[in-house]
């Protein structure tokens, strides 16, 4: 007992916060912007820890079931988080821009921040790394046509009609997911895989301890249960924080987004220096594709729910960086080997992103 208590010490101290935070709301959000705005930081940290839990026992599960079921743990568990978080933030009367802002700001930063990183480390290190390409065009395919789907053809859609085309593109998210599924994990689960050369295990080298698969399912709906606790009082005291800061609006979204990749990116970079890209290239694109594929359909569900339409149709710069992104993503991953050339194009093209969302862009 007290060895799984240390080892989850993160998850304790968020629950801890929550019990902190729920009977003092009241007393955060009215005693000042500066409190507020201290707390909402405090939270937030709260939140990543319980997330960097989620994600260490979403990679137990992992390891257990390998790839490709593996990776679509680990990624469906980010955007769970994700998506927790921004329905109750929607629930509490967010800017009508935050779902997108956050979708945008997610593929930002898990293809160009995510995969930059770890292929400019990993070649570094490695020099060229290897893996799949099959998964990589899959990937960039099925991202190019979810956004386009939801969050570019919107821009041309009659206001009248927005209940119509929400509807339609559940389905559209839905539809392209379960083929998508039933491919990676049947007929074409050989795309998003890739053969090492296995290390030789020494001799007096510990043998793992087997993982108790039952536990770490506990531990990982405890701690979105938690996460969303924490959200519901953080997602209050961020709003009045930031109130008249003059901080851009997506700042909201890319700490969303940050919060959730914040696991992905420690997995990612561990990843590649141990010289196994395919690893990254699952994580990064299929982090992706799981939060535009999953996320968007609900939430407009969420949409059509309550009868408020939210702003899915990206802005013209939003646009711009997605279709760049997704033509040098394309062009990078099209031979079966990254090097830190290409890891470079990509953390270029995420530093552009934080530069414009400072902007205010």
């Amino acid at each position: 007992m007290l060895t799984l208590l240390k080892d989850e010490k993160l998850l304790l101290l968020a629950i801890v916060m929550v019990a902190v935070a729920y009977p003092l709301e009241h007393w955060l959000l009215s005693n000042g912007q500066i409190t507020a705005l201290i707390a909402g930081v405090v939270l937030v940290a709260a939140i990543v820890c319980a997330s960097m839990r989620v994600a260490h026992h979403a990679e137990v599960l992992a390891e257990k079931v390998g790839d490709p079921y593996g990776t679509m743990i680990l990624t469906l568990s980010a955007v769970l988080v994700e998506v927790v978080i921004l329905a109750i933030m929607m629930s509490n009367e967010a800017s009508p821009t935050l779902v997108r802002d956050t979708i945008y700001s997610a593929v930002m930063l898990d293809i160009n921040g995510i995969l930059g990183l770890a292929a400019l480390m990993g070649g570094i290190k490695h020099g060229e790394q290897p893996y799949n390409d099959d998964s990589a065009r899959t990937y960039t395919v099925m991202i190019m046509t979810a956004m386009g789907v939801s969050m570019v053809v919107p821009e041309f859609i009659p206001e009248a009609d927005w209940k119509i085309y929400s509807a339609f593109t559940i389905g559209a998210m839905v539809l392209l997911y379960t083929v998508f599924l039933r491919m990676q994990v049947g007929p074409h689960s050989y795309f998003f895989s890739y053969s090492y050369p296995e290390k030789k295990r020494r001799k007096n080298e510990p043998q793992a301890e087997p993982a108790n698969l039952k536990l770490s399912v506990t531990v990982l709906a405890l701690g979105v249960i938690v996460i969303g606790a924490l959200a519901e009082v953080m997602s209050k005291t961020l709003d009045l924080g930031l109130e008249g800061t003059g901080a851009p609006p997506v700042i909201t979204a890319i700490l969303v987004a940050a919060i959730s990749a914040a696991p992905e990116i420690l997995t990612a970079l561990r990843a590649a220096l141990a010289n196994r890209m395919q690893s990254v290239v699952n994580v990064a694109l299929g982090a992706s594709l799981s939060t535009v594929i999953l996320t968007v359909p609900v939430m407009e569900g969420m949409a059509l729910y309550t009868g408020q339409p939210f702003q899915m149709a990206m802005t013209p710069v939003q646009t711009v960086m997605v279709l760049i992104t997704l033509v040098i993503c394309a062009i990078n991953l099209n031979d079966g080997e990254t090097n830190a050339i290409e890891g470079m194009t990509h953390f270029v093209l995420f530093a552009t992103f934080i530069m414009l969302s400072l902007l205010g862009l």
